[in-house]
């Protein structure tokens, strides 16, 4: 790993929302605050949740695929790491109240979902994935185009998603 070992995860026995994302990035690392970007501004405004709300443990619960920054690649970071989640997700989620899970970007989604198909395809077909799971495309500014060619996930989707949240919050 590029550096240090820094486990940056969120969570309790009361956590009712679990948020699984790729990895921590660096400003993540740096601060030891997960979403701790412009891609959790983006995060927490799909949600309609405060920073306070965001951060809080009994309702979120953040658990990336892997829990250290990977290191960075020519298109932004390197994927996860493939141990952490198989060794550490079903351990911790097994103490958690968690109704819904939130699996942003494809990591997550091929981790979670059985299914092969692309990310826009579950995204677009999200209610198949109701009442536990909400696909979602990652949330940073490099995804910016995707979000333009596809304004019915903000029409749909994250407005599913704010009423789903809103109820449990």
């Amino acid at each position: 790993m590029p550096l240090s070992p820094r486990p940056i995860i969120q969570g309790n026995q009361r956590s009712k929302i679990l948020i699984v994302g790729q990895a921590p990035g660096i400003k993540a690392h740096e601060t030891n605050k997960p979403w701790n970007d412009a891609s959790g501004e983006r995060l927490r405004k799909w949600l309609n949740l405060n920073v306070q709300q965001f951060y809080n443990p009994d309702n979120i619960a953040i658990l990336p695929m892997a829990f250290c920054y990977p290191g960075k690649a020519s298109s932004g970071d390197k994927p996860p790491r493939k141990e952490c989640a198989p060794l550490w997700h079903k351990r911790l989620i097994s103490s958690m109240q968690i109704k819904h899970v939130l699996l942003i970007g494809q990591y997550a989604q091929n981790y979670y979902l059985e299914d092969k198909r692309s990310l826009t395809e579950r995204v677009k077909d999200w209610q198949t994935y109701q009442p536990r799971f909400f696909v979602l495309p990652h949330p940073s500014p490099r995804n910016n185009i995707w979000l333009k060619k596809n304004p019915w996930f903000e029409q749909q989707v994250v407005l599913a998603m704010q009423h789903a949240i809103a109820k449990i919050i």
